[in-house]
């Protein structure tokens, strides 16, 4: 196949990408096991025996941590180092770094898996970690923007391709947002307390908060479907045109929705509403993503039937389009006054989470990694086909019971008799959940099953093959992408 073992100038630095792409699969599993725990936890809340490591509040946190930054992280410096490769047709800025930023990524997640069940945590949504381990995000992820934006400038090719353009933009964003969310006093080695306080910590938090869900969890993962979308349909790119004012509309616009999660608080109404119109602003961008990689299957339509990889990455772009929907629609006052703090908030949380990230990042992977030991094929078809199917039924069983348990919460919490008093208690709106729960727990169980089948077909495509580095093409024979 003409492919090298080595490290040299004259290959690509697969090594990185390699040890990213096989921990993107492990966290996957111990981040979504943990997810499968805490959904039986609020059917049967003494199942982790009262100990206080494994409790609702402790294991939350961890959850989060380890499928966003653990799995989704891992997928997005796997994708983002062989994508950018791949379309400058140089190596790496720096290997040095580059390896840096790998064995400093799984440092923090190993020290966010120490601490979030010791209970050191900020308890700020997506900047739970205490301050010493933001240190070591921040050093991370210096050294992570200096081996991409390094590597594009030293391109041999003319133009960027799109993806890039949008791992760019999540790059520096994220940065944006690792340093303003946690700015933070240390009291002692294990706690801080935040720079900002009361409706200002609030807003703070939102606004760059939000950014965790616009840019780490939607704008990164846009970068992978540009790349592999097109490479797996052997198709190219529906409407680059569209990618353009796709990358702008979305990114500029994606930076104002935050307050969406903060309507009926005591931040000022009319923050409030700026959230809500920028949030109905960004449908348009989002769906206009949708359909451009969507509509890459013009004339492969047929490729649906036999690939099951392709299957994943299109139908984690309807869930895409679905979740942006269902975002919009939620941040309208009158949706969220149903919406607000029910479970159809975790409903689409996951429809985003399992159907657009993970199912983005299952088929890249399944895209990525034969590539990494010489192969074009991973080493079951079928098993792909098994696992495409057991998460759609997961994520559509969690999804849906969420979202009629969302909407039940919030008419039950609504409910009023003639003399102003509740129709409904607390707690009966939770025994009128449970069977919901129940549904949930099945979806998770589902998901997290089909990543036992993709840990099985990884561990046999991989096996007692040489993992490599590709070479270079020469001059003006290289690609594109």
């Amino acid at each position: 196949m003409g492919l090298t073992v080595g490290n040299t100038q004259d290959n690509f630095n697969y090594k990185v990408v390699r040890q990213f792409a096989l921990v993107t699969v492990l966290w996957g599993i111990v981040g979504m096991l943990v997810g499968v725990i805490l959904a039986a936890q609020l059917i049967w809340p003494d199942i982790t025996m009262n100990i206080p490591w494994l409790s609702y509040g402790r294991l939350r946190p961890l959850h989060t941590n380890a499928v966003i930054f653990a799995f989704g992280g891992s997928a997005l410096f796997a994708t983002s180092y062989y994508i950018v490769q791949r379309t400058c047709q140089v190596r790496l800025f720096s290997d040095h770094l580059a390896s840096f930023t790998f064995w400093g990524w799984q440092a923090v997640i190993v020290a966010a898996a120490i601490s979030l069940p010791l209970g050191f945590t900020t308890s700020k949504e997506y900047a739970e970690l205490e301050w010493p381990i933001d240190i070591l995000i921040t050093l991370v992820w210096v050294a992570y923007a200096v081996v991409f934006f390094g590597t594009v400038i030293k391109r041999k090719t003319k133009h960027i391709y799109v993806s890039n353009w949008f791992f760019g933009a999540y790059i520096l964003t994220i940065a944006m947002l690792h340093i303003f969310n946690n700015l933070e006093m240390p009291a002692s080695l294990f706690k801080s307390y935040s720079a900002y306080s009361g409706a200002q910590d609030a807003m703070v938090q939102w606004w760059y908060g939000h950014n965790a869900v616009g840019f780490f969890l939607t704008t990164s993962f846009l970068g992978m479907m540009y790349y592999f979308i097109p490479k797996q349909a052997e198709r190219p790119i529906y409407s680059y045109r569209l990618s353009i004012v796709h990358f702008w509309a979305l990114n500029f616009t994606y930076m104002w929705a935050g307050p969406h999660h903060l309507q009926h608080t005591a931040l000022p109404d009319w923050t409030q509403s700026l959230g809500m119109v920028f949030s109905l602003i960004l449908l348009a961008p989002s769906w206009g993503g949708m359909i451009n990689g969507i509509m890459t299957l013009s004339g492969a339509w047929h490729k649906l039937r036999s690939d099951p990889i392709l299957k994943f990455l299109i139908t984690a772009l309807s869930f895409y389009g679905m979740s942006t929907f269902e975002g919009s629609m939620m941040s309208i006052k009158t949706v969220n006054s149903l919406s607000h703090y029910t479970d159809w908030t975790i409903g689409h949380v996951h429809s985003g989470a399992l159907g657009w990230v993970a199912m983005i990042t299952i088929g890249s992977m399944y895209y990525l990694i034969p590539r990494l030991v010489g192969q074009k094929e991973m080493h079951s078809t079928k098993l792909i086909e098994l696992h495409f199917w057991i998460s759609t039924i997961g994520v559509v069983l969690y999804i849906a019971a969420m979202w009629i348990a969302g909407v039940m919460q919030g008419l039950m919490w609504r409910a009023f008799q003639p003399d102003g008093t509740l129709t409904y208690s607390f707690v009966e709106s939770v025994k009128a959940t449970y069977p919901f729960y129940m549904i949930r727990l099945l979806g998770g169980v589902c998901f997290l099953s089909g990543m036992f089948v993709m840990a099985y077909n990884v561990l046999k495509t991989v096996q007692n093959k040489k993992f490599v580095d590709a070479p270079i093409p020469a001059g003006n024979l290289a690609a594109a992408h």
